[in-house]
């Protein structure tokens, strides 16, 4: 549920905003404020206020304000309720507690105090890495010849892990203990249960959220063994498709730079750093998504992207591409570097300097420009065909962008390259998405019924028994779960904050035209905050979404209103049940696989265990 107005007034009422700011900026008494220099831009004279009577800040340079919950979620990259809770915590309250079942709220205890106990033991890992590189000669030697300082080391939490097969016993004195296959620090053997540690022999780097906590490594071996780098499993705590490594280190510089740089691997963040431009942050080993650049936007309104000039690096650009393209707003700015294929940052910085390096920054490709070479990509623009097959690659990309000044110059451009007028290219694509939503909704493989009233699974676990006060659909139109989450995040937008991450990649990933439905609507939720149907209505004219948003609204089947924790434990449902379609759907794959692939059968007993966990939490036939 929404956290109280009347609990926000009391903790703001309870917090001195210049003792939250005080701890990240240095403040000096000026007349009945304090000033200092603003932490969100660089400056050398302090423009940046704070002002005790209002309990609010205020820059004059680059006019940020709020107070002390936003700027913990503008410095500290904090969501809403996680900055609540920490002011909470500081001030001595207790946030409301969602209205959920004890044995949820005992769940979630147990899992925030689960990571907390991984956090540390990782945090006792990287300890003893930093100590071993001390007495590791060629450790040192390789990051002196890499060009590596000693405070460049220390800034990173930069270790060595020894090459023996047990070197964390001495540190662990319960070396046996399963914390430590659950931090993905030791591998436990299938076959004999005999351990190891998972690094050996490497230069290690340790990987830390936002808040500064160690969640995992990646380690770097010192010649040309494979794999070069081995990054830490998925934890409790480590998400590669969430996470960037350098991130906390760099987040100053990147305010500072106004700009952040995306590379490819940790050396080049770390050397980025040591040749001056400390605004370098890393992808884990995966490709970029969109929860990096979301987080990436929380800090800064430029991202640039740095790859390789070789066919590998335009590929993981154009991965970049979709993940940005729902972020493409009129006042950010977001661009792609490619080096010659010869160079990385390191080696580029090295040969030409350091304002060559700038140049290139400066002179990289806009995000516009780059859509426009990823549509024309293998089509004859000197055929009709060929423009037409142009045409048909970027309708997508260009759905994907939030409204804006920048979708429609980019539509203008598209219509010109394709020899058409832009009103007619988008009637055009918007008689294609009608097409499309008018086909008939796929079947419902589980018998689900997605109308809210005179449902079993709702009667049952909420209200005690069957209500039914509406007949269920005609058979032949079933309503698609994915129609009835979008339903319900259009009619209660608020319910977006109770979404975890695993949530939004479903809902993202859905198939056309669900899944940019999500985004879009996402999108609004960060722009604009929570809007209710009527506004986001109006939002959505001429969108490429509008006729499926417009379906799903409408009906009798679109009636939402009701308590909002029991809408939002129905929400939660219908997620519950998407997990378990697309587990089903891997789970099948892997069997087709498994006689060629020895190790689909382990991955099909991991998702067999979580199929049953999500299963049983929701009831699911």
């Amino acid at each position: 549920m929404p956290i109280p107005p009347s609990f926000l007034q009391e903790l703001l009422d309870r917090t001195d905003v210049v003792e939250v700011i005080g701890r990240y900026v240095q403040l000096k008494k000026s007349g009945a404020n304090f000033m200092g220099l603003c932490p969100f831009h660089g400056e050398k004279s302090p423009s940046f206020s704070v002002s005790p009577s209002k309990q609010f800040f205020h820059c004059f340079g680059c006019g940020k304000s709020g107070n002390a919950i936003g700027f913990l979620m503008e410095h500290q990259a904090m969501g809403f309720r996680e900055a609540v809770q920490e002011l909470a915590q500081q001030a001595g309250l207790q946030v409301p507690e969602e209205e959920r079942s004890p044995q949820e709220r005992e769940r979630a205890a147990q899992q925030k105090e689960q990571q907390a106990t991984l956090t540390d033991v990782l945090a006792r890992a990287g300890q003893a890495y930093r100590q071993h590189l001390r007495e590791a000669a060629h450790a040192i030697a390789y990051l002196k010849g890499r060009g590596v300082s000693g405070q460049i080391a220390k800034r990173y939490g930069l270790g060595y892990a020894p090459a023996g097969w047990h070197g964390l016993a001495s540190v662990f004195a319960e070396y046996d203990s399963p914390l430590l296959v659950e931090a993905g620090l030791v591998i436990q053997s299938e076959e004999d249960g005999k351990r190891y540690d998972r690094f050996r022999d490497r230069v290690m780097f340790p990987i830390r959220n936002v808040k500064g906590e160690c969640i995992g490594f990646g380690g770097r071996v010192f010649g040309d063994e494979k794999p070069k780098y081995l990054n830490s499993p998925e934890t409790p705590v480590f998400h590669k498709g969430r996470e960037l490594y350098g991130l906390y280190e760099a987040r100053q510089a990147i305010r500072e730079a106004g700009s952040v740089l995306v590379t490819e691997g940790y050396m080049d963040v770390v050397a980025l750093a040591q040749l001056g431009f400390g605004n370098a942050v890393a992808t884990l080993g995966t490709a970029c998504t969109a929860e990096h650049v979301h987080k990436l936007f929380r800090f800064t309104e430029q991202v640039v992207f740095s790859f390789d000039g070789d066919a590998a690096g335009r590929r993981a650009a154009r991965k970049a591409l979709d993940a940005a393209l729902p972020y493409a707003t009129d006042t950010r700015a977001i661009k792609f570097l490619f080096l010659p294929p010869e160079h990385d940052p390191d080696s580029f910085i090295r040969t030409f300097g350091q304002d060559a390096f700038a140049r290139q920054l400066g002179d990289a490709m806009p995000l516009s420009r780059f859509l426009l070479e990823a549509a024309r990509e293998g089509c004859d623009q000197g055929t009709a065909e060929g423009r037409a097959h142009m045409l048909s690659n970027a309708e997508p990309l260009w759905n994907l962008m939030p409204e804006g000044a920048l979708k429609q110059q980019l539509l203008t451009e598209l219509a010109a390259l394709g020899h058409m007028q832009a009103q007619p290219l988008l009637e055009l694509w918007k008689q294609k998405q009608s097409a499309q939503y008018q086909k008939a909704p796929e079947a419902d493989s589980t018998g689900y019924r997605s109308w809210r009233k005179g449902n079993d699974w709702r009667g049952s676990r909420h209200t005690g028994g069957r209500v039914a006060t509406q007949a269920p659909l005609q058979r032949g139109k079933p309503t698609r779960r994915s129609d009835h989450a979008l339903r319900l995040l259009l009619s209660h937008m608020a319910f977006l904050e109770s979404l975890d991450q695993e949530d939004r990649m479903a809902l993202g990933n859905l198939a056309e035209p669900h899944g940019p439905l999500f985004v879009w609507l996402e999108g609004q939720w960060h722009e604009h905050g929570v809007l209710s149907w009527a506004q986001l209505r109006e939002a959505l004219r001429n969108h490429a979404c509008e006729p499926l948003a417009e379906r799903i609204m409408t009906g009798s089947h679109a009636q939402t209103e009701g308590n909002d924790t029991e809408l939002q434990a129905e929400l939660h449902d219908v997620l519950r049940r998407l997990h378990i379609e697309a587990i089903e759907q891997e789970q099948s794959a892997l069997i087709a696989a498994s006689s060629q692939d020895p190790l689909a059968l382990q991955r099909y007993r991991e998702l067999e265990e979580r199929r049953r966990a999500l299963k049983a939490a929701s009831n699911a036939p």
